[in-house]
């Protein structure tokens, strides 16, 4: 790492540099087919069911990796708040999209690798943190967007959007503010900021395999 490349990443703000320098993978994502053909209202009931069937084993391990983290390690610790847990939300959902559907039967090898990515970063919490910024500040932001649609496409009046809904967080823009604030208060060097950002394209680039593994069976999920 270069002398003008260290003093670069010291000086800028941690949530900064895992914005900026996740930008394009988190693009990619955004733009994948099947994320095109869900807010553009033509994915059928299935489609979505399928999408939140692999959420649940994301979140899953998320949570479960998070809880037992949190306890140890203060970097996790900074962003951990079970207000944000996402896991019986996704099982209220479930409930409206594909009742009687078993959790983690569902096969699917973007999210398995997925869990073993979120399981690995057990070795430090700076990598869960990557994690965990990517998932629930997106959850927090254009999730809440998605929701709307999803109950306006299905004419849902308020079910099976409860992923969206966080009932202890009101205003979405002041805790993100505090979120992005603990992330800076954190106390990293250079390299550990520099290995932080590299988790979080890991990431979006998780996430987007999750969107390429439904868009290639998008011919079953249209309406």
């Amino acid at each position: 790492m270069s002398a003008q490349l260290v003093d670069e990443i010291s000086g800028a703000p941690l949530s900064a540099l895992m914005r900026e320098g996740s930008r394009a993978q988190h693009t990619a994502a955004e733009s994948s087919s099947f994320m095109e053909e869900l807010l553009a209202g033509r994915v059928n009931e299935q489609g979505y069911a399928d999408y939140l069937l692999r959420l649940r084993k994301v979140y899953a391990a998320l949570e479960a990796v998070g809880r037992d983290l949190a306890a140890t390690d203060a970097v996790a610790a900074a962003v951990h708040d079970v207000t944000l847990e996402r896991l019986a939300a996704i099982d209220a959902d479930l409930g409206v999209w594909a009742p009687g559907a078993d959790g983690g039967s569902v096969e699917s090898a973007a999210a398995d690798a997925y869990v073993a990515r979120i399981e690995a970063t057990r070795a430090w919490g700076g990598l869960y943190a990557a994690h965990h910024y990517t998932r629930y500040l997106g959850d927090l932001s254009g999730g809440q967007a998605i929701g709307r649609l999803l109950d306006r496409f299905f004419e849902l009046g308020g079910e099976g959007v409860a992923f969206y809904e966080f009932a202890e967080i009101p205003k979405p823009k002041p805790y993100k503010d505090g979120y992005r604030a603990r992330l800076d208060a954190l106390d990293l060097g250079p390299a550990e900021k520099l290995r932080v950002v590299e988790e979080v394209q890991v990431a979006f680039e998780l996430n987007q395999a999750l969107f390429e593994e439904l868009g290639a069976r998008l011919d079953d999920y249209r309406k």
